[in-house]
């Protein structure tokens, strides 16, 4: 067999196998964003309105989380946390939109001292996403019927609903990623 033929039988075997690797890196990559963003993945995708800009977001939000300085609560916080968030619930009662206003002070005390920068929304958005994201859309729920509360246009049962969703990422910003430290209803 000439040379000329070898190449033409090589190059493009060579060319289909480097093809397929690159396909399978792709796939891997969009598995891998999948499971650690969840149903963010997917929002991602709508709100940027492409496969490839969700994917480049996401792996900057998982690049900006990395350089965070994460960290578990000492004991004597979780438990103080814990004992705020019955006060905040008990106010419910008599103040629903107070309630719901210092919930989601509460939350974002609570993310900061875990370490997460509370400069905006948005941003808080993208940052919980990363090890958050299958409870982000309760943030987001609760952080919009806050939002109605302060034009006083939310119902009591918005406001009932945005206390179950903020005790949601409440409960899992509290329990450091490891076992659930429950917060009584």
């Amino acid at each position: 067999m000439s040379t000329g033929t070898l190449l033409a039988i090589i190059i493009p075997i060579v060319v289909v196998v480097a093809v397929l690797a690159v396909a399978g890196l792709f796939i891997m990559r969009r598995q891998r964003l999948r499971k650690r963003f969840g149903p963010e993945y997917e929002r991602a995708v709508e709100d940027t309105g492409s496969r490839r800009a969700a994917e480049r977001d996401l792996e900057a939000r998982q690049k900006r989380h990395d350089e965070l300085d994460i960290r578990p609560l000492p004991t004597g916080a979780r438990e103080r946390y814990a004992h705020d968030w019955q006060s905040v619930q008990g106010e419910f009662v008599d103040r629903p939109e107070d309630a719901v206003q210092d919930a989601d002070i509460l939350v974002t005390s609570l993310m900061r001292e875990r370490g997460y920068p509370t400069e905006g929304v948005s941003q808080r958005l993208k940052d919980l996403s990363v090890e958050h994201g299958r409870t982000l859309e309760h943030y987001r729920a609760a952080h919009e019927v806050n939002q109605l509360s302060r034009t006083h246009k939310a119902t009591t049962e918005q406001l009932r609903g945005a206390m179950v969703h903020y005790r949601v990422l409440f409960e899992e910003l509290l329990s450091d990623g490891g076992q659930a430290r429950h917060v009584r209803a």
